[in-house]
């Protein structure tokens, strides 16, 4: 059976950490929701071969989960699990498309069983494109400074070169696009283009990632799995954030660079690889080689093409033009008719010194959206702390408060709701958590007929908007609208909480 693209909804954070384990020491690839809405964010965005997930989600419990995976995409099996659950609950899922219904906790061979069941009747295909393991469609590169005009054109005259490349700026600044540009314009742009990121995976996970390993290889491998390597076979891999691989690791990615071969975890010998390599840093690599935290073997090596991209405050010219290409992106994404910005607003954007590059510019832009009340972004739209949020929150809340009652009473219906359980103590992995739904009281007649909408009413729904914006993930959601998480997640508990009842004396 060849690898499957697996979506894993799983609440409980311990089991979904071993599932993946299971998953990926089986050489599959694995994507992972921790609720119900996140798993379906994730199935309408990428193609999987298989959902598994868990009866009882937040949010979207499995059986929601399950027909809306039957309802988008009919052909993709689901295979649901429960703690302790009852036979009326197997039979339903059962009714409802699923392919098998496990009961936890499970051994390893009990899924692998029943993965192998599903797909028993496949037809023999090839491993997972890089398109299916999740590489982002291909994205512009938008510029017209005469700096990034030289350093398109260089890249693109050495690009049909097989020379390793390697590429460094600060981040934000667009390395992964320039790598795709490189690919797209070199003699292998018919072959695939694989991306890994280095400081994501530690040291005895990165080595099975890159070259791949053998069956048995280790505790809990239990089936072959092809490398990032074999992957890009005729292709280009991007080593992303090559400076924070482990040194040990380095000199086995050396060796591979060297003699065009690897050699897989607990394989019995090297093959040969016909691979592009293009690294990229944020950090300047040759002070880390003196620092002895880099090989200098190494380093010499990949620094045979070197490209610097240079930050966004030393191309001031491609502001304007990136931030009309953000506009149109998120005016799009958002379904408002957005035209332009004011000469304020973009001199604004001109002005600012954007520590964070395109990154920083994008998130702006992206706020700027979703804040403007007309079509024209205007300079107090834009924003870059928590001062210019409170200050943008309290001008929309004047400018909706002069329109008509019945537009003011429709703004506050399309408000999200509260939820007024007790919020939950503030933890760790509550950071990147999808938030709970933000529930409104009830409004009352009376409530409707109020013309105002106030600054408490306005931070709601942009904030409403941001999480929505950002499938519920509060760090991204937190960056776009400039605020902090902890400032996020303090409003968050705020409105959760009962306001108190004023009592007349």
């Amino acid at each position: 059976m060849r690898a499957k693209y697996i979506l894993v909804a799983e609440g409980d954070r311990p089991m979904r950490s071993a599932l993946f384990t299971a998953l990926t020491r089986l050489g599959h690839a694995v994507e992972l929701a921790e609720d119900g809405i996140k798993a379906r964010g994730l199935f309408q965005e990428q193609k999987f071969d298989l959902v598994l997930t868990e009866l009882k989600l937040a949010n979207l419990d499995g059986l929601g989960l399950l027909k809306e995976v039957k309802k988008l995409r009919p052909s993709t099996p689901v295979i649901v699990m429960s703690s302790g659950g009852s036979v009326e609950d197997a039979v339903v899922a059962m009714r409802e498309g699923a392919e098998d219904y496990l009961i936890k906790p499970f051994p390893t061979e009990v899924i692998e069983e029943s993965i192998t069941r599903v797909f028993a009747k496949d037809e023999p295909s090839e491993p997972l494109s890089p398109e299916v393991l999740g590489v982002e469609e291909e994205r512009p590169i938008v510029a017209q400074s005469p700096l990034m005009g030289r350093l398109l054109a260089l890249a693109k005259s050495l690009a049909t070169s097989s020379a390793t490349v390697l590429l460094q700026g600060e981040s934000g600044t667009g390395k992964e696009l320039l790598a795709r540009f490189i690919h797209k314009n070199s003699t292998r742009a018919n072959g695939p283009f694989v991306a890994v990121n280095c400081a994501g995976l530690p040291e005895s996970l990165l080595e099975s990632e890159l070259f791949g390993h053998e069956k048995g290889a280790f505790t809990g491998a239990l089936a072959k799995k092809p490398g990032k390597f074999d992957l890009a076979h005729q292709g280009t891999l991007l080593l992303d954030e090559i400076s924070e691989m482990d040194i040990s690791l380095q000199a086995k990615l050396l060796r591979a660079l060297q003699e065009g071969e690897i050699d897989p975890v607990g394989g019995k010998g090297p093959h040969k690889i016909d691979v592009r390599v293009i690294a990229t840093t944020n950090r300047r690599l040759k002070d880390w080689v003196d620092e002895g935290r880099f090989r200098p073997d190494l380093y010499y090596r990949l620094n045979v093409m070197p490209f610097y991209i240079p930050a966004l405050k030393e191309r001031a010219e491609d502001i304007t033009v990136l931030a009309e290409h953000f506009r149109e992106k998120y005016a799009a994404l958002n379904h408002k008719d957005i035209r332009g910005f004011t000469a304020e607003a973009l001199e604004l954007l001109a002005k600012h010194n954007w520590p964070g590059n395109i990154r920083e510019l994008e998130n702006t832009v992206a706020r700027a959206v979703l804040m403007a009340q007309g079509q024209t972004i205007e300079a107090p739209d834009i924003f870059m702390d928590e001062l210019g949020f409170m200050a943008a929150l309290e001008r929309n809340a004047t400018i909706l408060s002069q329109e008509k009652p019945s537009l003011a009473a429709e703004s506050l219906l399309e408000s999200p709701p509260m939820d007024k359980a007790a919020p939950p103590e503030p933890q760790a992995e509550e950071l990147d958590a999808p938030n709970d739904e933000m529930m409104d009281p009830p409004m009352s007649s009376d409530t409707l007929a109020l013309p105002i909408m106030t600054i408490n009413e306005m931070e709601r729904q942009l904030i409403g908007q941001a999480l929505n914006e950002t499938a519920g993930n509060r760090t991204k959601a937190a960056t776009l609208l400039g605020i902090s998480v902890r400032t996020l997640r303090n409003k968050l508990n705020e409105y959760r909480e009962p306001q108190p009842v004023q009592m007349a004396m």
